[in-house]
């Protein structure tokens, strides 16, 4: 999945979700890799293993892609697909973003505030404040300012402090927060 253009996506290989059979012998991680590039994963983790219609047993993973990454492929609006796995996909990403520092494997290296939160709009699925956000994740220490600035925009205004992750490797930074749809 990747958040991108302001919607969550999904890579598709021939309309299905990248699978590759496992052998005897083989491991999830080597099948895993025979099924996408995980060079280019930020994050991937194993979503959950269900016995399908035909008897068959499919282990699905969450592999994320910064925003910034060009991977080639069949990317997809995550809201509009009815297949297996994608809506636990998403489900966990949302829940993830609430409580850990997840949001480093989506969006790019350096950013603003404003374009953390469209990425963080297109992974949850519902708006969020700009101000709020900021504040959350730097009381956390999930964030650092780094140097420089951003130009401003075609509608001018004040240039754009640029942040950054402080790790890019998944943590817990409250384990009891929730980032809710507004009511």
């Amino acid at each position: 999945m990747r958040a991108r253009d302001g919607r969550l996506d999904v890579l598709l290989d021939g309309g299905r979700l990248p699978a590759a059979a496992l052998s005897p012998g083989d491991s999830l991680e080597s099948a895993l890799a025979r099924a996408v590039d995980l060079a280019v994963l930020a994050h991937v983790e194993q979503l959950e293993t269900r016995v399908l219609e035909d008897g068959s047993v499919a282990t699905a993973y969450l592999g994320l892609v910064s925003s910034e990454a060009d991977v080639p492929g069949d990317w997809r609006p995550a809201a509009e697909s009815a297949l297996p796995f994608v809506g636990a996909a998403q489900s966990r990403l949302r829940a993830k973003l609430s409580y850990t520092n997840l949001g480093f494997a989506l969006a790019p290296a350096t950013f603003t505030i404003s374009e953390l939160r469209e990425v963080y709009v297109a992974a949850l699925g519902h708006d969020v404040s700009a101000t709020n956000l900021q504040r959350v994740l730097v009381r956390r220490g999930v964030l650092e300012r780094v140097d420089g600035r951003r130009a401003p925009g075609r509608t001018g205004g004040r240039p754009a402090a640029l942040f950054r992750f402080a790790s890019d490797r998944l943590e817990v930074t409250d384990e009891f927060a929730a980032l809710r749809p507004p009511r």
